[in-house]
């Protein structure tokens, strides 16, 4: 193993960032898949190291494999918070104002 030659204290440290963290993935609002304002949609990229199950995708109802990137997103202002989870490509999820959800789920 190679010798660190920097000091320990003086080692760059990860900035703390306002963002609320889940496993290292940052939280973001955006509107949802109707595109519309009103519509917020809380957002986490999941990386492909992190993707360990497979999810169906409702922007084009293909499955996403484990170990693919892609995004997580639910409704804000809902109560239903974790029941209404959504996984997503992250193209998908980028077209979500062109096309809608091709399935509705209940």
């Amino acid at each position: 193993m190679p010798r660190r030659n920097t000091p320990r204290s003086q080692r760059r440290r990860r900035p703390e960032t306002g963002a609320s963290t889940f496993s290292g993935a940052t939280s973001r609002t955006e509107s949802g898949p109707s595109g519309a304002e009103s519509e917020r949609y809380t957002v986490r990229t999941v990386p492909g190291s992190r993707a360990t199950k497979a999810y169906r995708c409702p922007g084009c109802d293909h499955e996403i494999a484990p170990g693919t990137p892609h995004v997580v997103a639910w409704p804000t202002d809902d109560i239903g918070g974790a029941d209404e989870r959504r996984h997503w490509h992250n193209g998908c999820w980028t077209g979500r104002g062109t096309r809608g959800p091709t399935r509705r789920w209940s």
